[in-house]
């Protein structure tokens, strides 16, 4: 291209132009033809050894950008693994240190619960048995208040000793209030005075079985015991409250701490199998890395090897044939030369000459010719304006717009250089920013959609702990209105039982003393009597009533039935309230359990869903900046592209134009014809 810009401008500034018809067989010609031939030959073997070469330089280019790229990441991704491998060993002994001290932690605290409730129960037993001591004491204390407050004051009560019998109730009252006076001995000899202590035995120890006349200090001294009873009662009672209460809130303090620890040691326990895996792929993608990494190294070194070598061999083919190319070209310029043809007319007498005088104007029209084509070849317009100027001003003004012209192509050259540089470093840029990005974008979706399934999990788990938590309030509920309704019916029944018992005591009582008066007089009745002193025959003996004797046993067997109905129905209602409490604690732990899940899954669902939003807000960062990066990719390329697939093809155009206008130039400046044959 450049050398026949040359050639042209050459033969348009040159004196004259021959124009020469040659015979076929003149050895001229075909010493012509043959060199336009292998100049022909040669331009054909340069444009495939330019094909040949730019396909291996895109080869060399290609590979090269990926190998480096492949081994900068290579690295990074080692750098990246050995810190990796170091934080995970790390974190390891951490969480293995956390893990043994969240266990002592765990271990001490179940300790001092287990001692706890062992306290407590042994404080409850002694507690129900002095409850239960307190609570015979003061109803034996009533009872015998409420006997001595009927006939407290009353003078009925001075009887004799016939009438002055004690019922039942009383005869009860006596010995209860008996055993209780000399079991609280403590609580007499603390209370009252040796005066009164004196009293109080005498009126326990009536051996009459008869309520004397019980003076009003008595009953005052047994209503005061009796308050003291229950005021003691009260206080224990209260003290056990306030026990239970505060074994109640160590108890929730230390579950707490225990289940909290137990979590959180699961936890890292997870954790640490986590970290462990990761640390174990991070070890095997560290040594994949280097295995990838000396293969990438040893082949770009090889292919930088190889490269070079072809740009070498490239560079003195193209040397070489050039030379060839231009010697062949200045032998055919010369063969075609006025001075040459004036030779060959004169020694072959072989060629017709037809001269004409070149004039100025005829030199400025076909300088304007050969401007305005390479104009259309190059597709420069500014070409096309300096043929016009070579048609209508002088020499000077179309130098100076040539001038101007190759500094204008020299500054494109470097300005686009420049922005090829610039579009190669933008867009790998882009390209790296890009993939980063992309997996992020995938590293969040994956979260977001395990978050999500976590969510879903744990909503419905805790709809399923919030059905259970209902259901065994209304069993516990349910449970405690049975409970009420069969108590009432034990109380209810024993009640009656007593009631019936009592009243058969009391017939059986009465048939037995009958009987036994009876029997007493029958004996007495009977004496021995010398057989000169008998007696007239008297009255026949009084016999028992042959039915009595049933009588009194089916009375008997009443008895006893009904208070084999009242132990049955009192261990009925003590294994009840013991089912019922052990359903209580049962479902009150279940409840609690329920609970601490349900509190437990609402903070992990509330962690989940407060980490899906914070993940999905960065996935929609993420995506913005891959839209962004998109749209700038998009820009780099639609600025981009052209220069960088035209660069080389650009560059060799732009470089033959400013040749050729160097050379016009000179041309123009008055450089001989010869002088450019010798260039």
């Amino acid at each position: 291209m450049q050398a026949s810009l040359a050639l042209i401008l050459a033969l348009i500034v040159s004196p004259s132009v021959a124009v020469v018809q040659e015979d076929a067989k003149n050895p001229v010609t075909k010493v012509s033809n043959l060199l336009k031939d292998m100049i022909g030959q040669m331009e054909k073997e340069a444009e495939e050894d330019e094909e040949v070469y730019e396909a291996m330089g895109c080869w060399c280019e290609t590979n090269d950008k990926a190998k480096t790229k492949a081994i900068a990441d290579g690295e990074q991704a080692i750098e990246r693994l050995t810190a990796a491998i170091e934080e995970f060993t790390g974190n390891s002994a951490r969480l293995n240190t956390e893990i043994s001290n969240l266990e002592k932690e765990v271990a001490k605290n179940s300790a001092t619960l287990d001692k706890a409730t062992a306290m407590r129960k042994k404080e409850l037993a002694e507690f129900n048995a002095e409850e239960k001591e307190m609570l015979g004491t003061a109803s034996s204390l009533k009872s015998a208040v409420v006997v001595l407050s009927k006939h407290h004051g009353a003078a009925s009560l001075i009887q004799t000793e016939a009438s002055a019998s004690m019922t039942v109730e009383n005869m009860q009252m006596l010995t209860n209030l008996k055993h209780t006076v000399q079991k609280h001995a403590d609580m007499v000899k603390e209370m009252f005075t040796p005066h009164q202590q004196k009293k109080l035995t005498a009126f326990v120890q009536n051996k009459h079985h008869s309520v004397a006349p019980a003076s009003g200090e008595i009953f005052g001294m047994l209503q005061a015991m009796k308050e003291s009873v229950e005021i003691n009662l009260a206080n224990a009672q209260k003290d056990e409250a306030q026990s239970q209460s505060d074994y109640e809130a160590l108890k929730a303090a230390k579950e707490e701490e225990i289940a909290a620890g137990t979590e959180l040691a699961e936890t890292k326990t997870q954790e640490l199998a986590t970290n462990d895996e990761k640390n174990a792929q991070s070890k095997e993608s560290i040594e994949d890395t280097r295995d990838q990494l000396a293969a990438d190294t040893k082949f770009l070194a090889n292919l930088k090897e190889q490269c070079q070598n072809m740009d070498q061999e490239y560079e003195e083919r193209t040397k070489a044939r050039q030379g060839e190319i231009e010697a062949c070209s200045k032998a055919l310029a010369f063969l075609s030369s006025d001075d040459a043809h004036a030779l060959f007319s004169k020694s072959l007498g072989g060629f017709l000459q037809v001269a004409s005088t070149s004039t100025s104007s005829n030199k400025r029209a076909k300088l304007s010719k050969a401007l305005k084509q390479a104009a259309q070849k190059f597709n420069d317009p500014r070409l096309s304006l300096i043929a016009v100027r070579a048609r209508m001003d002088a020499f000077s003004e179309v130098k100076k717009s040539i001038s101007g012209m190759i500094d204008a192509l020299a500054k494109e050259k470097q300005d686009e250089i420049k922005h090829k540089d610039f579009c190669i470093e933008e867009l790998n840029s882009n390209e790296r920013d890009t993939e980063m990005k992309e997996r992020d974008r995938a590293d969040l979706e994956a979260k977001i959609d395990d978050l999500t399934m976590t969510v879903d999990t744990l909503t419905k788990e805790l709809e399923a702990l919030k059905a259970e938590i209902a259901d065994l309030t209304t069993q516990m509920k349910r449970a405690g209105e049975d409970r009420e309704k069969q108590n009432a019916e034990f109380q209810t029944v024993v009640a009656d039982q007593r009631a019936t018992q009592k009243l058969l005591d009391a017939a059986l009582g009465i048939l037995k003393g009958f009987y036994e008066k009876a029997a007493l007089v029958q004996e007495r009745a009977t004496a021995t009597y010398a057989d000169d002193q008998a007696p007239p025959p008297g009255f026949k003996s009084h016999s028992k009533n042959k039915n009595s004797g049933g009588v009194m046993g089916m009375i008997q067997e009443l008895i006893d039935e009904a208070k084999g109905l009242e132990a049955d129905a009192i261990r009925g209602e003590e294994d009840s309230q013991k089912a019922y409490e052990e359903f209580v604690m049962d479902t009150n732990d279940s409840l609690e359990e329920a609970t601490k899940a349900s509190v437990s899954k609402s903070d992990m669902k509330a962690k989940a869903e407060a980490e899906k939003v914070e993940a999905e807000t960065e996935h929609e960062s993420t995506m913005g900046t891959l839209e962004s990066l998109s749209a700038e990719n998009a820009d780099l390329h639609k600025s981009c592209d052209f220069t960088l697939k035209n660069f080389e093809v650009r560059q060799s155009a732009r470089e033959d134009e400013i040749e050729a206008l160097k050379q016009a130039l000179a041309m123009f400046s008055g450089a001989s014809f010869a002088a450019f044959l010798q260039k």
